[in-house]
């Protein structure tokens, strides 16, 4: 519940930055998104599998949505601002200046992304290490965590890069930092990305063994020495100098930032759905799975005690609700999958100039295009011969094999729009199977789940809700506000404000 003294016109920003845009939304305190705005984020890939970003470029576009979404609103209205962001790393000098994160010496992209695969080699070598902190991975590090890629800088860039770093951030971490001053890390992106735990702390030994011994310096000043749950106040708010950036007011509380999967999760995991005669009504929280689902699918389970799952990130205590434990299934690219294999056939050009003829996304109308060509039969039965194995950028989970590649099997010699659309129903069927793989391997480990709960720009697809529905046997929730991961960054900053006592307070911001 608000507050006794919180006023009724409150309002809430909440940012996010994905993979190809940053978005901001005004949020009031009962989870109404009430104005949104988006903006396009630079993406470079100099090389195969290296993918990097401006964290420049990523503020500017920030400061360019929030002040849309406060145009006409009373300032003083708004008590908190929360960040999300990608798990993608930042790179800084001791002056808080960029650093490069490539062979070319360009500075202005210090961002290494979270999808880059430069580091194949550094984590195969963490892995033989057979550490104890890879418990808490599933047992095997992603090459699209924080340790590997540090590794590669050390060793590729080390005059250019690493000698003069003196700040590494994780993009959430970042966000905090710029507009507050304050440099401490969310326990959110520490402990699922940086081996942190959060009842220990850092393991020294870890980052000796793997050859990162020098970042234990200086009390890990480098990587974080003052950690703080997602939705704590952030020193003394949100600074003058930023403030005027963002269009926002000087001293709002800022908060301890997302990761944006967690955010999203945060977002709908809690919903209230009384009354929709749901298996989960009723039972406890930890009975639903929350899948964030954009360029890449993430699965978030909790549970109030930990649960070791082979392949699944986790156990991470508080990571995204506080009091318990996370663990993560994930699979990577999964939007971005689609979409390469949608863009990539002969048709494409043909859908495109038929989806624009009826005002239609290229989705929207090869929906629509299943359902002609169905017959009398349900849209699943059209792929009975087509299959995709859709770990075109490695298995992230359950198998947690980077080296895996993807497949088709089936093809005929025809390549018209009927072609395309049943491999963009076999893509999507092979996303969602995959979806139940992970489900198996949680509920093999200790997990019980009854309903999944979506949210994100796939969730948005009739059919990709539809397909995940069917092939996991379970019942799919989506949630009254689309913007799930807006209004979890939005919850941080209602958070951080102290107009509500807790995260868990907010968790009935969002409805079914």
């Amino acid at each position: 519940m608000p507050g006794g003294d919180q006023e009724l016109g409150s309002y809430y920003v909440g940012v996010d930055v994905g993979t190809g845009s940053v978005r901001a939304a005004l949020v009031d305190q009962r989870g109404i998104l009430l104005a949104f705005a988006d903006q396009p984020i630079n993406q470079w890939e100099p090389q195969f599998n290296h993918h990097e970003q401006s964290s420049e470029d990523i503020w500017v576009a920030c400061c360019i949505v929030t002040n849309k979404v406060v145009q006409g609103i009373d300032l003083n209205q708004i008590r908190g601002l929360g960040f999300d962001a990608t798990c993608s790393l930042v790179v800084l000098d001791k002056q808080f200046h960029p650093l490069p994160v490539n062979h070319e010496g360009d500075s202005h992209r210090n961002i290494i992304m979270w999808l880059d695969h430069r580091a194949v080699n550094q984590v195969h070598r963490i892995n033989e290490t057979k550490h104890s902190v890879l418990q808490y991975v599933g047992g095997v590090m992603s090459v699209e965590m924080q340790a590997p890629k540090l590794l590669w800088l050390k060793e590729n860039l080390r005059e250019t890069c690493w000698d003069k770093a003196g700040h590494f951030f994780d993009l959430p971490d970042f966000l905090s930092w710029k507009a507050t001053g304050v440099t401490a890390r969310s326990l959110c992106s520490l402990v699922c990305k940086w081996t942190y735990s959060a009842e220990k702390g850092w393991d020294d030994s870890f980052w000796k063994m793997v050859g990162l011994e020098d970042l234990v310096a200086d009390n890990y000043s480098k990587i974080g020495n003052q950690v703080l749950p997602p939705g704590t106040c952030l020193g003394n708010g949100l600074t003058p100098e930023a403030a005027k950036d963002l269009g926002l007011p000087a001293g709002i509380a800022v908060a301890a930032s997302l990761i944006d999967a967690h955010a999203g999760g945060l977002g709908v995991i809690g919903a209230d759905v009384r009354g929709h005669g749901l298996a989960c009504e009723g039972q406890p929280v930890t009975s639903r799975l929350a899948i964030i689902c954009g360029t890449s699918s993430c699965h978030m389970g909790i549970s109030k005690n930990p649960i070791f799952v082979p392949g699944v990130w986790g156990p991470y205590f508080s990571a995204m609700v506080p009091g318990f434990w996370l663990n993560e299934g994930g699979q990577s690219v999964t939007g971005k999958l689609i979409d390469h294999m949608v863009q990539g056939h002969a048709a494409f050009p043909e859908l495109q100039a038929k989806a624009t003829a009826r005002c239609q996304s290229i989705y929207a109308y090869l929906n629509s295009h299943l359902d002609l060509i169905k017959k009398t039969q349900p849209v699943g039965f059209l792929t009975v011969d087509l299959h995709v194995w859709p770990d075109f950028h490695g298995n992230r989970s359950p198998l947690a094999d980077l080296t895996l590649k993807g497949m088709v099997t089936g093809l005929k010699l025809s390549q018209d729009l009927d072609d395309l659309a049943i491999l963009y129903l076999a893509t999507v069927q092979a996303i969602a199977f995959g979806t139940r793989l992970i489900i198996e391997a949680m509920e093999s480990a200790g997990h019980s789940i009854s309903t999944l709960f979506l949210c994100g720009g796939l969730g948005k697809n009739p059919l990709f809700v539809q397909m995940h529905a069917d092939i996991t046997g379970m019942p799919v929730v989506l949630s009254q506000e689309v913007e799930s991961v807006l209004v979890g960054a939005a919850i941080l900053g209602a958070c951080a404000s102290g107009d509500f006592a807790s995260v868990q307070v907010h968790l009935c911001f969002c409805e079914v």
